[in-house]
């Protein structure tokens, strides 16, 4: 399709553009909130640059960007959206496998599809951005107004559907009072309730569980690694040298295909290195695991994971525990350490609602969908409940 597809209203123009780089970055940044106090760092403009710099985003990979953004008369950026034509369905983590394949059973060609995401990153943010400055009735306005773009986006390129994953439970709503069925999803939140320190934390730990934790962390760090929390320039290109192989092992052993090139995580490191935290392990003074996070304004979000050696506990104090260390030290809200594991709710992250949002071309598939969901959303929210209450902090009533 042409780079750029414009729309004049009375008041902006509406653009699909097929690179980030078509986009200011100044622009971009000012609706994805950067500098607020919880902006998200994967909405950044570096992010999705490094994203499509580094090769790990394109149309050879199966994520042609194809990202809308409304400017006003004088060409400032107004709103924008992350949007992705796909002709596949790997690195989303909403998984429509089965859609696909009961549209294709019956006749019909599920892919290409339109997805408004953050490229392999399961982390819950805004898609649908708008400038903060703007009051609140025109911040509306914009969303409605990317989000009928998208729609009619869908509709010109006749693709079967259009989805928006991991968006803000506001984001949601909206969305599904513009027509698109609404998805629920569950992942595991540490949350901070103001502690002082990890003993603090423990503090509010039933017994069991306190001599549990205490017991994986004593284990985990008299195995013999060093491991040591790394931020901004303390970061050297030797560690992401072993970074990138701990993540290329975990890859090859968890789902056979790497997502992200080397040349990702030098770019990340140059256009927002300020918001790494790596935690790296070492022993006889090299490299034998490491867990990657980015911080945001309230959040350190756990993105990548990786090792060469087996060593017990090592997981759980490298990718959770030195998480919450690092949130307390640094007095921030919440851990988000990525999708799936429930083994974490033993360890203080419990289950928070996640969200997407679908819309759907043909009528009978969207039916469909549409009785599933509200059979799975039953089912989640019972799971939701019933994990909570087999969490690890003490109860009330004891």
């Amino acid at each position: 399709m042409d780079d750029e597809r414009n729309r004049t209203d009375q008041d902006w123009t509406l653009k699909v553009v097929s690179s980030i780089h078509r986009v200011a970055a100044e622009g971009w940044d000012a609706c994805a909130g950067v500098g607020t106090a919880t902006h998200n760092p994967f909405v950044r403009h570096a992010f999705f640059s490094a994203l499509e710099d580094s090769g790990s985003v394109d149309a050879d990979a199966g994520w042609q960007p194809q990202h809308m953004v409304l400017e006003d008369r004088a060409g400032r950026v107004l709103a924008c959206a992350p949007l992705y034509l796909k002709t596949h369905s790997y690195g989303e983590y909403v998984f429509d496998w089965g859609w696909a394949e009961a549209f294709q059973r019956a006749g019909g060609r599920y892919y290409p599809k339109l997805q408004c995401a953050v490229p392999f990153t399961p982390v819950t943010g805004p898609r649908l951005m708008v400038r903060t400055d703007l009051d609140d009735a025109t911040q509306r306005e914009l969303r409605h107004t990317l989000l009928a773009g998208m729609i009619e986006l869908a509709r010109r390129l006749k693709v079967s559907s259009l989805h928006v994953t991991f968006p803000t439970e506001a984001e949601a709503d909206l969305m599904s009072e513009g027509g698109l069925l609404q998805r629920i999803g569950e992942q595991y939140h540490w949350k901070n309730q103001g502690y002082a320190s990890f003993e603090d934390f423990l503090g509010a730990l039933s017994s069991r569980k306190r001599k549990t934790i205490r017991h994986e962390r004593s284990v985990a760090n008299g195995a013999g690694i060093e491991i040591s929390t790394l931020t901004g320039d303390d970061i050297k290109p030797h560690h992401w040298d072993a970074f990138f192989r701990f993540y290329m092992n975990t890859s090859d052993r968890k789902w056979g295909q790497a997502y992200l090139t080397r040349e990702f995580f030098d770019l990340l490191a140059q256009r927002m290195g300020e918001a790494v935290v790596l935690v790296m392990g070492e022993k006889g003074g090299k490299p034998v695991c490491g867990a990657l996070n980015l911080r945001g304004g309230d959040t350190l979000f756990g993105r990548n994971w990786g090792t060469v050696v087996e060593a017990p506990m090592l997981h759980f104090e490298v990718c959770y525990y030195r998480a919450i260390d690092f949130a307390i030290a640094h007095k921030l809200a919440w851990v988000e350490a990525g999708a799936q594991g429930q083994h974490k709710v033993q360890r203080g992250y419990l289950p928070r609602r996640t969200y997407s949002s679908h819309w759907i071309a043909e009528p009978g598939f969207k039916a469909a969908v549409a009785r599933f969901l509200e059979q799975e959303r039953e089912a989640v929210a019972q799971d939701i409940t019933a994990v909570t209450a087999l969490g690890p902090f003490k109860r009330l009533d004891n």
